[in-house]
């Protein structure tokens, strides 16, 4: 058989990094949305808190790809193209990049196996949020 194996964020895992998230959250006294993405952007687990704005959602939800389509941070990907001012203006879009703090990659070992995303704080606030769900799987 040529199928192969690897591993795969378990919904289980996934709903406790959102919980862990939203406590930090409430921690600081702020209200996010958390999505928890596979490693090929799919939907895992996702979670808004109360009060917290709609618009937050997808944010949430886009970080978490942004994770896994770069492998690195969300806050990574601005220092990275910062002298590719075409990036930012429009002229090359990709659909659900975001440069915005508050999206990590999920790995065992050095295999991506999904992302976190986290909306609702400043940067530094979706930051420790997402790292307070990364904790986890240490």
């Amino acid at each position: 058989m040529n199928a192969l194996k690897k591993p795969a964020i378990a919904n289980k895992l996934a709903k406790r990094m959102i919980e862990a998230s939203e406590a930090e959250a409430e921690k600081m006294g702020i209200a996010i949305s958390t999505t928890v993405v596979d490693e090929t952007g799919n939907l895992v687990a996702f979670s808004k808190m109360d009060q917290a704005p709609i618009k937050w959602i997808e944010n949430s939800q886009n970080k978490a790809y942004t994770a896994i389509s770069l492998g690195k941070p969300t806050h990574d990907w601005y220092p990275m193209n910062k002298e590719e001012l075409i990036l930012f203006h429009g002229k090359i879009q990709t659909a659900r990049l975001i440069v915005a703090g508050g999206g990590f990659p999920i790995r065992v070992e050095s295999e991506i196996i999904g992302g976190i995303g986290v909306s609702g704080g400043s940067t530094e606030e979706n930051i420790r949020c997402c790292e307070a769900g990364l904790n986890l799987t240490d």
